[in-house]
């Protein structure tokens, strides 16, 4: 089945190309329905517009409430019938109407190893931690910051030079790959998100990707 995607962006849409790139490669059996963004500004948006996605802005400053924005961006997604929402690099948290609507519909991917590190900055704080690994999550979106149910995880070396930009350089690598991976294990049926998670093993199918235990990445693109 092709996976109908709404993919929600805030700056420069690497993830966002990640997925189109897996998508035209024919390694993921998705399509981007529409491109959202919280910002006019946001590099992605130029990206789609070049590959033909359907774009639309519902900016946070435009609306008086938090909770008008949230009804906004509700009815900008649920306009595109997209089947999985996508937060690829998306800066906002969404509200109770967004997350009644698509409840379990909704990942987001994170530049750590959760529960270690949510918010903003995880990089930087694993650096500060001095831990040796971090890298990448997919997970479901609920309503804390970075606290749902993980789907998917790919570790990246913290390196001795490292600075808070280069090791988010290396994990958005290790993103890049992990999370057209998710999306097509869903389109496949080997994720279940609906009504509880489920993610096939390898011993209930050959193909399985195995992305709760893949391999430990060199950082290389």
């Amino acid at each position: 089945m092709v996976l109908k995607l709404a993919v929600l962006i805030s700056g420069t849409g690497t993830n966002l190309a990640a997925i189109q790139q897996a998508i035209e490669a024919g390694s993921c059996d998705a399509r981007v329905e529409l491109v959202v963004s919280d910002r006019t500004s946001a590099l992605g948006l130029g990206f789609a517009a070049e590959h033909g996605l359907r774009t639309n802005v519902v900016g946070f400053r435009d609306y008086a409430q938090r909770s008008d924005w949230d009804r906004a961006l509700t009815d900008a997604v649920a306009g595109s019938g997209a089947q999985l929402i996508v937060l690829a690099g998306f800066m906002r948290v969404v509200g109770p109407a967004f997350l009644e609507r698509f409840a379990r519909r909704t990942i987001n991917v994170h530049p750590a190893l959760l529960p270690l590190f949510p918010g903003t900055h995880a990089p930087a704080e694993a650096i500060a931690a001095g831990v040796r690994i971090s890298g990448c999550t997919v997970h479901l979106v609920d309503a804390g910051i970075d606290t749902g149910p993980i789907i998917a995880q790919a570790a990246v070396p913290v390196l001795p030079a490292d600075t808070p930009d280069l090791l988010h350089e290396r994990i958005q690598h290790a993103e890049h790959k992990l999370l057209p991976k998710v999306i097509d294990a869903i389109a496949r049926g080997q994720i279940v998100l609906e009504p509880a998670l489920s993610i096939a093993s390898a011993d209930s199918a050959a193909d399985s990707p195995m992305l709760l235990s893949p391999p430990l990445l060199d950082g290389a693109a």
